[in-house]
């Protein structure tokens, strides 16, 4: 069998590992991929983008199961245009990805269904936003209303920073380089740009991401990122710096919660509005100290850096598991997962959130594991290979994800794995997990 992951992130690396381990692969093709996948003899890149260029080579090279990574091919209806050929794909179609691309779409959607959140408002005006902000006060949540490449969401503790977040992502006052937001048209077809301020909620953050294929749903570990850049969750939002599984604050009885009144209802609001769902669904949530979730937001695929731990706890077969939710037959699938600790860390490139630095060389990398049991894989995310070298080439770079009997086993294996490797700047966080280890 034949598959396509799209993508080329580390997400798509980790999923084009995990599946690739199926015996029933014959090759998995990347795009376009990374560093990483292009070390890896069961994984080949192709160099192509845009969605009719990625149908015509499912097509050409007969590929049995197109996996669809990061958001932006999901919004541009890349699902849309592979069904229309016949081919098989998994992912939301365009309309269902709105909970993702459009954050007034999602609000609106989990308002209308009941589904628990933080309450919100939505401005096109920036005078309008500006004079909420200044009625509501802070600390307060500034969303831009689109695919931002994981920087359209601002935690401003000040109102200077709410302002400053406001005119950012409208591309007002005096913001020197607004943010680049991929807008939704609105319904007469104008794309105009707009904000959702949503209150600020207490509690801890969980990421709960599960399988569906229109009817049925398939829970995946529970996973806990850490977004913030430095040592105890201090400086800039990131993409995440690391992420574990389980997340010991998804308690059984928070699980149940989480299906009952967040997923659940969104999988059957979705089908009550027309725009049945088959895909990914993260729910980042909120949980209180008194263990009640609340949806922060929808993502229409895997996490990353979630991805990488939750794989490698992950003993089922990942393809088979991606073709039943393709067919719409997940229904009786069961998931096994081994019992230990998955722990990642990220390591960045120098300047990032805000600038990163690319093209720098990577050395001290281990062969990429085929070895789906392996106890410790380093997954590559903004990696290049030219001329047989490594660089870098984005952002987040590697993520270093190993196994552990504990959280602090884990930790210690994937910090050891990490030691060898060196690029010029380069930066991770050193307490990865460390919510985790104070929670046991």
């Amino acid at each position: 069998m034949k598959v396509l992951v799209i993508g080329g992130g580390g997400r798509e690396h980790a999923l084009a590992w995990k599946i690739a381990a199926s015996p029933k692969v014959q090759m998995v093709f990347v795009a376009p991929g990374n560093g990483g996948t292009a070390s890896d003899l069961r994984l080949k890149n192709v160099p192509i983008e845009g969605v009719q260029a990625l149908a015509d080579f499912a097509q050409a090279e007969k590929v049995s199961l197109t996996v669809v990574g990061p958001e932006a091919p999901l919004a541009a209806g890349v699902v849309d245009l592979f069904r229309a050929r016949g081919l098989r794909i998994f992912g939301p179609t365009q309309a269902a990805a709105q909970l993702e691309s459009s954050k007034a779409f999602s609000k609106d959607f989990m308002q209308r269904h009941g589904i628990p959140t933080a309450l919100y408002q939505t401005f096109a005006d920036a005078q309008a936003a500006h004079a909420h902000v200044d009625k509501t006060g802070v600390p307060i949540v500034i969303k831009a209303d689109g695919l931002a490449a994981g920087k359209g969401v601002v935690v401003a503790a000040t109102p200077a920073e709410a302002h400053a977040a406001i005119d950012w992502m409208l591309g007002t006052g005096d913001s020197a380089t607004p943010l680049e937001v991929q807008h939704l048209a609105c319904s007469d077809g104008r794309v105009v740009p707009r904000v959702v301020i949503e209150e600020f909620l207490e509690g801890e953050e969980a990421s709960f991401i599960v399988i569906a294929d229109g009817r049925n749903v398939l829970p995946l570990a529970t996973s806990q990122d850490h977004k913030r850049a430095f040592d105890g969750d201090t400086g800039p939002n990131t993409g995440g710096m690391g992420a574990y599984s389980p997340a010991p604050v998804v308690t059984p009885n928070v699980h149940a919660r989480v299906m009952h009144e967040i997923i659940q209802p969104t999988l059957d609001g979705m089908a009550k509005d027309g725009i049945p769902y088959t895909g990914f669904l993260y729910a980042g949530l909120m949980i209180d100290a008194q263990g009640r979730p609340k949806a922060l937001e929808f993502n229409c695929r895997m996490g990353d850096p979630e991805t990488q731990p939750i794989v490698m706890r992950l003993k089922s077969d990942l393809l088979d598991v991606l073709v039943h939710a393709a067919d719409g037959t997940l229904g009786g699938v069961e998931l096994q997962w081994d019992r230990r600790i998955a722990l990642g860390v990220v390591m960045a490139a120098a300047g990032y959130p805000h600038a990163p630095r690319k093209g720098d060389a990577i050395t001290g990398l281990p062969a990429v594991s085929p070895d789906a049991a392996a106890e410790a894989v380093v997954f590559h995310a903004g990696t290049t290979k030219e001329g047989g070298q490594l660089l870098t080439s984005g952002g987040r770079v590697l993520c270093v994800t190993a196994l552990g009997e504990s959280v602090k086993v884990a930790q210690q294996r994937a910090y050891e794995a990490l030691a060898p490797i060196a690029f010029d700047g380069m930066q991770f966080r050193r307490d990865i997990g460390h919510r985790a280890t104070k929670a046991r």
